[in-house]
């Protein structure tokens, strides 16, 4: 039984076409994705990029963890109610949808992304969702809705049986990339140190 799931994801990619409504459908069917990140944040007038890497961790009924190692220790976990950002072990930071709406909204909105959540999405950007074949896929989103409109040109999202590309456009002409590997579905549930991160006050 425990290698149904195996055998679906290797199935996905002979899929002949993929729809924006079971791309929601398959993701939803993933309780817990774990996942290796790499950030690069290309900034207008910055020689340089910025980059970063670390470990995501989305659950469907518990919310987002973002923990980065690299250039440096930061924690953003995100649920319903909350984002707190904790940075180089100082005392963390929280933000709610009373204290600061905007924020809150575009962060309740990375969480819609990740679960490709249709209804979320159409109610605050246009839609260009491609099939690429071979199980892949690329969604473009352009915003419609303010605040969104008034930061980002573009959010462009790619991947097959995850989610593995994300790129935010904004209006000053910087870029964020975001590469995700190394995806995992198991445990399924979270564990038990997982969870007290979310727990955490």
């Amino acid at each position: 039984m425990k290698w149904l799931p195996l055998l679906a994801l290797l199935a996905s990619p002979w899929v002949s076409a993929v729809t924006l409504d079971e791309l929601q459908q398959r993701f939803t069917e993933q309780p817990v994705v774990r996942a290796h990140f790499e950030q690069t944040r290309t900034i207008k007038d910055m020689p340089q990029p910025l980059r970063s890497s670390g470990e995501m961790l989305i659950a469907r009924d518990d919310g987002l963890l973002w923990d980065q190692k690299s250039p440096f220790p930061m924690l953003l976990l995100l649920d319903d109610k909350r984002m707190v950002q904790t940075i180089n072990g100082q005392p963390p930071q929280t933000i709610t949808a009373e204290n600061n709406p905007q924020m809150f909204q575009f962060n309740h909105l990375l969480r819609a992304l990740f679960q490709a959540d249709r209804k979320v999405l159409e109610e605050n950007f246009r839609i260009d969702f491609k099939d690429l074949g071979n199980g892949r896929w690329s969604l473009m989103l352009t915003p419609t809705t303010t605040p969104l409109d008034k930061v980002f040109t573009s959010l462009d999202l790619g991947g097959a049986a995850y989610m593995e590309s994300i790129v935010l456009n904004d209006k000053q002409g910087d870029r964020t990339q975001i590469a995700l590997s190394h995806h995992q579905l198991t445990p399924a549930s979270l564990t038990d140190a997982e969870r007290q991160r979310f727990a955490a006050p």
